[in-house]
């Protein structure tokens, strides 16, 4: 018998309470019993996402969030920056194109953060541009880009900045309100402990007023005709029941650990696992000082194939770590530690690459890593 690990940064592990939780008899959503259950689920959300906003929530990825977010704000035509710095940021600069809106790509090297100096000098040379696309946490490199910053820059101009947070809420802290963040999106199988289907936003008043003369195509992904619905606790179209049960149930089980210790668990788990990979001698792919919480990008020995790597930990030892993508696959390999993650399942993951590596025939000493990652989850 071989038992399975997942340690990639979506779809996460699921609790088994939040997997209880959604086994139940499924609802009609046409209902007060589901009316009650999304009341509360929208008020946790707001938790979360630190706003007094609401949040709404579509049967989707949290890709169909961010692309209901560039049709309900913006109109063909309007001036846009998209920060791409990774698979994740191409994506929007492609959506963006896709409604006609003028996107100005900033490319930013991979393994990098986007340097806010150079948004600054754009948004000055052109008071024109509506919005800043950014993804706080490039799960393709596991760089976290500097939002905060960035949201400096756009918080009293007529510019709203986007963020992709699906890899970053639920892992560090992302306090919508205070820091003037006008969209934030996520998605259900990150941090939030379940599986893939559920995309969810918050919305500032700001972002609300451009929708009133926003001019993209939109249905499905309309957030004003969603607000008027969510307003009421129910939807405009058919929810994914199921996943907002579990969702209810994620949001409880955040709350019962409390909202800073949820981050101070990840920020443990990451620096635990880097130091961990640090100890076996290999390489981090991300600038350190920029190296998201939710994983862990690492760069292959030299002359070993990382998808080797990834194949015979899976194999062998049942498990997953997530592949690069682009022109880093083969090169890297990305261990998650977002969500339902502890400190043993670190030195889990470690223990599986020591092993891998020695098999392979990779120079490495059993425990190098293990040992490192305990000196910071002992603490």
């Amino acid at each position: 018998m071989s038992k399975k690990y997942l340690f990639t940064p979506g779809p996460t592990p699921v609790p088994e309470r939040v997997s209880l939780a959604m086994a139940a008899p499924i609802l009609h959503h046409r209902t007060k019993e589901f009316e009650s259950i999304f009341a509360e689920v929208r008020q946790d959300l707001q938790w979360i996402f630190q706003t007094k906003s609401d949040a709404l929530m579509f049967a989707s990825s949290g890709t169909g969030a961010f692309e209901g977010a560039i049709a309900s704000f913006f109109s063909p035509g309007d001036k846009v920056i998209s920060i791409n710095g990774g698979k994740f940021g191409e994506r929007w600069t492609h959506i963006g194109k896709a409604y006609g809106l003028n996107v100005d790509e900033v490319k930013v090297e991979w393994g990098k953060a986007v340097d806010p100096a150079e948004i600054r000098k754009r948004l000055d040379a052109d008071p024109a541009i509506k919005g800043v696309f950014v993804v706080a946490s490039e799960t393709s490199t596991g760089v976290a880009n500097p939002v905060r910053e960035l949201a400096e820059l756009t918080r009293n101009r007529n510019t709203l900045i986007l963020v992709d947070a699906i890899t970053a809420l639920g892992v560090w802290s992302i306090p919508c309100d205070e820091w003037g963040l006008d969209v934030v999106v996520t998605g259900s199988q990150k941090a939030f402990m379940l599986p893939p289907g559920l995309g969810m936003a918050a919305v500032s008043a700001k972002a609300w007023k451009s929708a009133e003369t926003a001019k993209c195509p939109r249905y499905y992904f309309d957030y004003v005709r969603e607000k008027k619905s969510q307003e009421k606790n129910t939807t405009a179209y058919t929810p994914a029941i199921s996943l907002i049960i579990g969702l209810r149930e994620s949001l409880r089980m955040m709350k019962e650990e409390g909202l800073e210790n949820v981050f101070a668990r990840h920020d443990r788990l990451a620096r635990a696992c880097r130091a961990g990979v640090k100890g076996l001698g290999l390489k981090l792919f991300a600038d350190e000082a920029a190296s998201s919480s939710a994983l862990t990008t690492v760069v292959a020995p030299e002359g070993v194939d990382a998808d080797k790597i990834r194949s015979h930990v899976n194999k062998k030892y049942g498990v997953n770590f997530a592949d690069g993508q682009d022109h880093l696959k083969g090169k890297v390999f990305r261990i998650a530690h977002i969500g339902y993650y502890d400190r043993m399942d670190v030195l889990l993951a470690l223990g599986a690459l020591e092993m891998t590596l020695k098999d392979l025939g990779w120079n490495v000493k059993l425990g190098a890593g293990v040992t490192a990652a305990q000196a910071i989850l002992s603490e």
